[in-house]
């Protein structure tokens, strides 16, 4: 399912959520115009499990972990590349592989996803507190995929983590919310409105049952793990905030919006 739009309006301009779109983007724009050497770039700032767990403490360890099978990625580093492991501490890749893509389907569902459910987070937050946020959900979605695969010579990279604690969030702060979405069927395309919670909570068991499939198959592909655990921490954080008064009531308190009301807003789509 391929969200659209929501039907909560932002009670304040999402400074920080433009930013890190604009920040995400500018990223990707440097990973693209780096040509054949952007490979390099993600074994630098891509967070390496095997690296920031001291399974691997040099170039030549790496590559022979490569070599042994260890795990199974879909393109292995490549040799002139092995001898420039992260310049940065190893700890700091948690987070500089959350501005990182894959491709330009990576990098535009992440900004969609980010776009959509990003500035009603930030609306209850605050400016501040929802970078905090973000920041950290991106951390903790790099620790969810590092707790799960120690050994892995991977090189993980991308923000679907931290948006996946956004989208915990939402679930949590919206939950009368509803999803404008396009399902594609076959060679058919339906768009249909949906509760948020039901959205977001079928996109987050199947991260779940994708999760617990891989679970050991030593296949390298999607950080499933990386997105539940940063949907599960964005959820918590979220009720755990809420209840000390942190952040803000949920903002549809203040927008109960109909279904007339959406359906009006669907028109002019």
């Amino acid at each position: 399912m391929i969200p659209l739009r929501d039907n909560i309006p932002s009670r304040s301009f999402p400074f920080v959520n433009t930013a890190l779109l604009i920040a995400t983007t500018v990223v990707f724009m440097v990973q693209l115009a780096a040509g054949a050497h952007q490979d390099e770039l993600i074994v630098k700032y891509g967070m390496i499990p095997a690296y920031v767990t001291g399974k691997v403490h040099s170039a030549e360890s790496l590559e022979s972990r490569i070599k042994l099978k260890i795990d199974t990625p879909i393109e292995d580093p490549r040799p002139e590349f092995l001898d420039q492991l992260p310049s940065i501490p190893p700890i700091f890749t948690l987070l500089s592989c959350v501005f990182l893509h894959g491709g330009w389907m990576h990098f535009l569902g992440n900004m969609l996803f980010l776009f959509i459910f990003g500035d009603n987070v930030e609306d209850s937050y605050g400016h501040i507190p929802y970078l905090l946020f973000y920041l950290g959900c991106g951390i903790l979605a790099s620790v969810s995929h590092l707790v799960t695969d120690p050994t892995s010579v991977v090189p993980t990279i991308g923000a679907s983590g931290a948006i996946a604690g956004v989208m915990g969030a939402y679930f949590y702060l919206c939950p009368h919310a509803k999803v404008q979405a396009l399902i594609p069927i076959f060679i058919f395309i339906q768009i249909v409105v949906l509760p948020a919670p039901l959205f977001l909570g079928f996109w987050f068991i199947l991260q779940l049952l994708q999760g617990v499939a891989m679970a050991g198959s030593g296949v390298a592909g999607v950080a499933w793990w990386a997105h539940i655990g940063g949907f599960i921490s964005g959820y918590l954080l979220s009720v755990l905030l809420i209840r000390v008064h942190q952040i803000r009531e949920p903002v549809e308190s203040r927008y109960p919006f109909t279904d007339r009301t959406f359906s009006r807003i669907s028109r002019r789509f």
